[in-house]
């Protein structure tokens, strides 16, 4: 079955650089957007998401309080949270909902980690 990966963010540019570079990565995942944290959370009460990026500053709720809405549906789930924001405090905030920094602008390197990691993952639980 194909690894789906959901992409939230309120920029449809920067939904597009995302989806480009996560090809660029895994040519064969599929590729679901959102546009904010409530159609993102209509798609996984939807259907079988296996990861998610997340851009952090949005409108709403943010990427971290998305984050952490999605961990209590999805325990296991890899998720990214993808932000120019830098400060510590904000790395800390991701690390403690189990979701993976990601710095933008987003590329396919600074992807790598995060999608090699998360592919792994899903090999591993069978997912």
């Amino acid at each position: 079955m194909a690894t789906t990966v959901l992409i939230v963010d309120d920029s449809k540019l920067a939904r597009i650089v995302a989806a480009k570079a996560l090809a660029s990565l895994q040519p064969d995942w599929e590729r679901v957007e959102a546009g904010n944290a409530h159609e993102a959370l209509e798609i996984l009460r939807g259907r079988k998401i296996d990861l998610a990026m997340i851009d952090f500053n949005m409108p709403d709720k943010d990427g971290l309080e998305l984050a952490a809405d999605m961990r209590t549906m999805h325990p296991m789930m890899p998720i990214a949270v993808i932000t120019a924001n830098i400060q510590d405090e904000v790395i800390a905030r991701a690390r403690a909902v189990n979701a993976t920094f990601v710095s933008k602008p987003l590329t396919e390197d600074g992807l790598r980690g995060f999608v090699s990691g998360a592919a792994l993952r899903l090999r591993s639980s069978g997912a």
